[in-house]
């Protein structure tokens, strides 16, 4: 009898234990489904990575709806520093965008942008839990970002009966990791042939030789963009310096391909960009250098009777007033190109291009 009492002591914290531990798993339990129908409707980004000064197709991948039912709504943030941002349509779900300015203007093909679209919103249709599906923009990342950098698009998921809101962005320094609902990530990576173009381009700050001379203008790379097919426009750009002591004037262009040329500028005012004819020609100071280029001063040659290819030369001339006309040869840059010696955009092949690309 005395051995009794201390097997049912020693069974009373056995038991007790037990207890405790049932007690302690059955939260597990509980809110192990939840987290992990949360888990698996993370919404991604099919593309992780994108360049500076290029175009991205971000497609987002919407895994799952909100424990069991359908979504019916997807909307993403596009981020400062990504402009130009157009939505593909999307058969039975209906786009909405929000249009704000930027915090500071960015260039683009037409020259510099200050405003576009910051929200894409797809609603309507229904996408039942048990099916994947992707919902697509594109858009061009600007030069404020350098390889190494990493871009985040909110993402909203609205189902029937439940949200996501996946729009955590890790602290400076942090990881991501550690977030219960973090926003889809872009890492910046440097475009393919970066540092050939960074060599090109230190090659560049030297003084460029004339390509040709016309009295005391000297005519420095000309060149011109090539252009989609059926384009009848095409945008060509040189840089004039005035090395004599009298002014002159850029009063004409011409190609053998183009039906007639004019001159001109583009601004920008309250962020509507805005092109017009130089009447009476491009002035020409003495010692001053006039840069035609994207974005400005330009040529424009139109009705074009065949396309422009990149690679190729065509033969031209430019008409000054005191100086007379020169012959030059234009070089022929990619579609999108920003200079004569780049390789282009990506933007021009995944969007289509534009119908003038000056």
């Amino acid at each position: 009898m005395p051995r009794s009492r201390p097997r049912a002591s020693l069974r009373a914290p056995l038991h007790a234990r037990l207890r405790a531990s049932l007690r302690a798993a059955l939260p597990l339990v509980l809110i192990g489904p939840a987290l992990v129908s949360t888990a698996s409707a993370h919404a991604v980004l099919e593309r992780k990575e994108a360049a500076p000064n290029a175009a991205y197709r971000g497609v987002i991948q919407i895994m799952h709806g909100c424990d069991g039912r359908p979504t019916t709504r997807v909307s993403v943030t596009i981020p400062e520093g990504v402009t130009g941002a157009k939505p593909m349509p999307k058969p039975g779900w209906t786009i909405s965008t929000v249009k704000s300015a930027y915090a500071r203007a960015y260039p683009s093909f037409h020259g510099q942008v200050s405003e576009g679209v910051t929200r894409i919103t797809w609603t309507g249709g229904n996408l039942p839990d048990d099916q994947v599906d992707e919902f697509t923009f594109f858009a061009r990342v600007s030069d404020a970002f350098a390889p190494g950098a990493t871009l985040y698009f909110p993402v909203e998921q609205d189902c029937t009966e439940g949200s996501y809101r996946w729009s955590e962005v890790p602290a400076e320094g942090a990881s991501a990791r550690a977030l219960k609902a973090p926003a889809p990530a872009v890492r910046i990576v440097a475009a393919p042939g970066a540092a050939v173009q960074a060599a090109q381009g230190q090659a560049s700050q030297a003084p460029a030789a004339p390509a040709a001379r016309a009295g005391a203008i000297a005519i420095e790379a000309p060149w011109l963009r090539a252009t989609p097919a059926g384009a009848k426009v095409a945008g060509g750009y040189v840089t004039l310096r005035n090395t004599g002591t009298e002014p002159d004037r850029l009063t004409g262009a011409a190609i053998p391909r183009a039906g007639r040329t004019e001159i001109h500028s583009m601004t920008t005012e309250g962020g509507v960009m805005k092109m017009a004819p130089v009447e009476g020609g491009l002035a020409l100071a003495p010692g001053a250098s006039v840069a035609l280029k994207p974005g400005g001063y330009h040529l424009m040659f139109l009705d074009l009777k065949d396309g422009l290819k990149a690679g190729e030369t065509v033969t031209g001339t430019l008409t000054f007033e005191r100086a007379g006309t020169v012959p030059v040869s234009f070089t022929v840059a990619p579609i999108g190109a920003q200079g004569p010696g780049e390789q282009g955009s990506a933007a021009a092949s995944e969007t289509g291009g534009h119908a003038h690309h000056h």
